[in-house]
């Protein structure tokens, strides 16, 4: 006759199973995510800015600013936060006679879609009013496209470009307001294109 099987034994066993599947559907939400708005976001295309010379490339990847990530307070509608904390805003960014996008108006809270629009969503940033409440001239926000990885010895370009105002990103932005980098521009030609996988 032979012995019952343990619960005990076999517990383990279930709990790395249930682990790698939990990672494994975690991951591939992330990646499908991302491939989601690669395929059916809203094209938009953004100037780069030069980044403080002690921010250059780090490892293999290059540091991106925008003029879409300075938010003058003269675009910003709506209700304001009066105390400091943790914020997000919402940007609605106009496509330019030369193609480029630029924020045109932000708020704290919503923005309703209008034609010729999109409205993204920024990161939360720490925000902290002047001493009267009011906004500050100036917010610098980011999106989650400051930052992009390139093959192992090959951002110095990238970085020269960026510098010199020639690098351009095209983007895409989710129905919820998440943007991509779709493909990275140099000199108005595409260096850099994103795989959905």
């Amino acid at each position: 006759m032979s012995k019952p099987v343990s619960f005990l034994r076999i517990s383990p066993l279930l709990a790395a199973v249930v682990a790698a599947l939990t990672q494994t559907a975690v991951l591939g939400y992330m990646v499908e995510s991302r491939a989601s708005i690669l395929r059916n976001g809203v094209d938009v295309r953004l100037k780069t800015m030069p980044v403080d010379p002690r921010d250059l490339l780090r490892g293999d990847y290059v540091t991106l600013g925008y003029a879409i990530s300075t938010i003058g307070r003269s675009i910003i509608v709506g209700e304001t936060p009066k105390t400091p904390g943790r914020q997000m805003m919402a940007v609605r960014l106009v496509p330019g006679a030369d193609g480029l996008w630029s924020a045109s108006q932000a708020s704290f809270g919503s923005l309703p879609e209008q034609p010729g629009s999109v409205v993204v969503r920024t990161l939360p940033f720490e925000y902290h009013p002047g001493a009267d409440g009011a906004v500050p001239e100036t917010l610098f926000i980011s999106y989650g496209i400051e930052r992009y990885y390139v093959p192992e010895g090959e951002g110095r370009a990238l970085e020269e470009g960026r510098n010199a105002q020639a690098l351009e990103v095209d983007a895409r932005v989710s129905s919820t307001g998440r943007m991509q980098i779709r493909q990275i521009v140099l000199d108005g030609k595409p260096v850099y294109e994103e795989p959905l996988y």
